[in-house]
């Protein structure tokens, strides 16, 4: 290749001059991480180049791989390391086929630019990072106002409502007791059924608000689960499935209230068992660290939606039928966790059903 003219180098630095400013453009209007921006880039950065119409631009960075066109099967090319806080997220690339170009038809400058090129890219990266977990954060912190608010209404509503429940049990009972009449005594079973189903949700919603009694122990873990699982036993059966226990240590001990994990337990396996279908298998594993238990629920079924993740842990949300039951499982699962300062987190199965990880201090 003949060396360039210095008017063809006046016309390289125009070109790479106005390439750059397209690409800082572009980054400034863009409002996320997405394909399009990416690809705007990469077409900037070809028509910065000398030899542009048989450059090929590649970038690559965690979650995307893009190409201004098909790759060159034998190339030569220049790159640039994509760097986040000194951690190599990608890097991009510009290829000229071997068969008609040489290391030498790159120059210097060329190498400048894309260095540039690569800056601004992890700057943009970096930028929209930290705007999605602030907004992540925000959105955590708002639904951490909505139960701490919430929580403190229903303890509230809890303590009024267990009084004349219990009035109306009791009465209820008397006239059981001293009716002869058997219609009188079908609506009085009702009536005892329908008030020992409200006790029930009133006691949920105080495991919710955290208003139960916790006595904290530290005990093995294994004789919990293996006893909550004995009680499982017949609604495995009736959806014939299976499930698998899995203890990393037999032996693990934690400061915990046994009736209250029970009953995480309980509630995380029931929505297990209603999600998963026929022939399939839970998994139960049980595992720790140094510091920490996790209990880990899997299961094989449809999954839980996006759009609904943040709002599975709020009070009286469901998607079963209304007949399956109050929607506050899950609550009183986060109400207890919270109340053994742990967390609770939900992630997807792989290739579908959903994953609950409880994670409880030892100690």
């Amino acid at each position: 290749m003949n060396l360039p003219s210095t008017e063809e180098n006046l016309r390289e630095k125009v070109r790479e001059l106005t390439s750059l400013y397209e690409i800082l453009k572009t980054i400034s209007n863009a409002d996320s991480i997405n394909i399009q921006t990416l690809h705007d880039i990469i077409i900037s950065t070809k028509n910065a180049w000398r030899f542009s119409s048989d450059a090929v631009v590649e970038i690559h960075t965690t979650n995307y791989h893009l190409s201004t066109s098909e790759q060159i099967e034998k190339s030569i090319f220049q790159y640039s390391i994509i760097s986040i806080n000194k951690i190599d997220c990608g890097n991009i690339k510009v290829h000229y086929p071997s068969s008609k170009y040489t290391l030498e038809d790159f120059s210097s400058d060329e190498q400048k630019l894309l260095d540039t090129i690569a800056l601004e890219i992890g700057n943009y990266i970096e930028k929209h990072q930290i705007l999605e977990r602030k907004a992540l954060l925000r959105k955590t912190l708002e639904r951490m106002e909505r139960l701490t608010l919430l929580g403190e209404m229903t303890a509230g509503i809890a303590h009024e409502l267990n009084t004349p429940l219990g009035n109306i049990l009791g009465f209820a009972e008397l006239i059981k007791d001293h009716n002869s009449d058997p219609n009188i005594a079908s609506d009085i079973s009702i009536v005892i059924n329908s008030v020992i189903y409200s006790r029930e949700i009133v006691k949920k919603l105080m495991f919710f608000s955290c208003e139960m009694p916790q006595k904290l122990e530290v005990q093995q873990i294994k004789p919990i689960i293996v006893f909550a699982l004995s009680f499982l036993k017949s609604n495995f059966q009736k959806k014939n499935i299976k499930y698998e226990l899995i203890f990393k240590d037999e032996n693990i001990t934690a400061k915990i209230d046994s009736v209250q994990i029970t009953q995480v337990f309980f509630n995380l396996l029931i929505n297990a068992i209603y999600a998963s279908p026929e022939k399939s298998t839970i998994k139960i594993i049980i595992e720790n660290d140094e510091t920490n238990l996790y209990i880990k629920i899997k299961d094989q079924g449809s999954g839980i939606p996006d759009t609904i993740k943040d709002k599975i842990f709020e009070p009286f949300f469901s998607t079963k039928p209304t007949s399956y039951g109050s929607g506050l499982g899950l609550s009183v699962v986060h109400g207890i966790i919270k109340n053994h300062k742990g967390e609770i987190i939900l992630q997807n199965n792989f290739p579908n059903g959903s994953i609950f990880i409880i994670k409880i201090p030892l100690s």
